[in-house]
């Protein structure tokens, strides 16, 4: 795959996804050739995030199925009004069972969809998550949508947490960056980002610390904005055109559109529907991205965040930590 470019082959790099979500039920069924690619392109690892009681059970078993999954339990804010009961004891039972685990994904949301869930709930049921990592000592994978002032109310209640929060796609400002960075916070970039004007995203990626980098896919969300000829699409995905879903699968990964599909060599992902899936291989077109908007060859940006989220993930009973 060419990392967002499509000049040519590339050394492959290693890469560590720190947030995606491969039990998605829209990619769950398709999950092993994903992984399969990700792999050949240089992914390592995947950080897998559950987000309710619905997928946790899946996520373990994907954790116990694949070596490279790293798996994550949380209750996203999105569905904080589902939650049953005994949710929280629930939680307990899965990081018992699984001491490979990570917490995520949590958090707090007052954009659009976030507004549908009571904030008042959100914030009790992300404090508890927030207050379960830190007890567990495991990293936590944090959502955090239109409400960074809040957010960094409840870590400064609640931290320091020397086991690492990821604010995963961080979309905050450049402003706060200190803040969360002193009481443990990586900051998490995605496809996400590439909406952004070059000017704030190159602002807020520069305050950012490089020993506090991390790169994701979020898969099956965040399609970075890329030409279309840079990109990996996931199989059976009909929002993607015929010609470039045939290409996909059966290009190599350094691969580009043969001359009969010119045509889409020239667009971009804004040209495809909002629902079109992404590739967790489509990290490398994060990496692209994030190494040009801080001025750092893509190499090295690739080695630090990996080396970052190997730290962050390296817990008692992780994966990483037995090799």
């Amino acid at each position: 795959m060419s990392s967002g470019s499509s000049s040519g082959s590339r050394t492959v790099v290693k890469l560590f996804d720190a947030h995606c979500h491969l039990q998605d039920p829209r990619i769950c069924n398709v999950a092993p050739k994903l992984i399969r690619t990700a792999l050949d392109s240089g992914v390592l690892r995947f950080a897998v995030n559950g987000v309710s009681e619905k997928d946790w059970h899946v996520v373990k078993e994907m954790g116990e199925q694949y070596p490279s999954i790293i798996p994550c339990f949380g209750l996203h804010p999105w569905y904080v009004g589902e939650r049953s009961p005994n949710w929280l004891k629930s939680m307990r039972e899965f990081f018992n069972t699984t001491p490979s685990a990570a917490v995520g994904e949590i958090g707090l949301d007052k954009g659009s969809r976030g507004k549908e869930i009571d904030f008042s709930a959100q914030t009790e049921v992300f404090r508890q998550q927030l207050e379960l990592a830190k007890e567990l000592e495991r990293p936590v994978s944090v959502h955090c949508v239109q409400a960074f002032g809040d957010l960094l109310e409840i870590m400064q209640c609640t931290g320091p947490f020397p086991a690492g929060v990821i604010l995963h796609s961080y979309l905050g400002s450049a402003e706060i960056v200190p803040g969360l960075a002193k009481l443990g916070a990586y900051f998490s970039f995605s496809g996400h980002h590439m909406s952004l004007k070059p000017q704030k995203a190159k602002k807020m990626l520069k305050s950012v610390p490089n020993e506090r980098i991390l790169l994701e896919s979020d898969a099956p969300d965040a399609l970075p904005k890329s030409n279309l000829s840079s990109l990996l699409w996931v199989e059976g995905d009909t929002s993607v055109p015929h010609e470039l879903q045939s290409q996909g699968q059966n290009s190599d990964l350094h691969g580009d559109l043969s001359p009969d599909h010119a045509c889409y060599t020239l667009t971009d992902t804004s040209t495809l529907p909002k629902e079109t899936l992404n590739h967790p291989a489509n990290i490398h077109n994060v990496l692209h991205y994030v190494a040009s908007l801080i001025e750092m060859p893509e190499e090295e940006l690739a080695e630090l965040s990996y080396r970052n989220a190997v730290r962050v993930f390296s817990y008692p009973g992780s994966k990483v930590c037995e090799g």
